[in-house]
């Protein structure tokens, strides 16, 4: 049974930092599955669509990635797809708190479903797509913390 491991996350858009968890993540587990859940709480400037299509692209060199979406929650997902680990990202300390009662629930809801967390790569440390896209908006160099089509589909979108 091939070991698959889900990258959650919003992914609006995709940075280097996740590329970085992506890469690793593909290094260790047999499958990476990328899955887009829409965050009903935060608005989105690329839909779903240019979002797979970002990401498909910035991972196309990582042979054993596929990309999905979902509106369903994180867990129901995993089981569905028969998934054994969510992987995750940790820039700092204050990702920990949130990120310690997410995978409490999640391991409520499914015990032998396991969250491993990766400490992102320092040079990654503050990124956010939340910073990227303020940078971005006010015409702010974002080379090298996103994929080069990601800054190019940034680019065009705040033209």
């Amino acid at each position: 049974m091939k070991k698959l491991a889900i990258v959650p996350g919003s992914f609006d858009p995709i940075t280097n930092g996740h590329i970085d968890i992506i890469r690793r993540g593909a290094n260790i587990f047999d499958e990476i599955a990328v899955v887009i859940f829409n965050n009903s709480a935060k608005k989105s400037l690329f839909t779903v669509e240019e979002r797979i299509h970002l990401i498909k692209e910035a991972t196309k060199e990582i042979g054993n990635v596929s990309v999905d979406v979902s509106d369903d929650l994180l867990i129901n997902y995993a089981k569905n797809k028969e998934a054994f680990v969510v992987l995750r990202g940790l820039r700092a300390v204050s990702d920990f708190e949130y990120e310690m009662q997410i995978t409490s629930m999640n391991r409520r809801l499914a015990k032998d479903i396991e969250t491993f967390f990766v400490m992102t790569n320092n040079q990654y440390s503050f990124l956010s797509s939340s910073i990227v896209k303020e940078v971005a908006k006010y015409q702010g160099d974002i080379h090298g913390l996103v994929p080069e089509i990601v800054e190019k589909a940034l680019k065009e979108k705040y033209a």
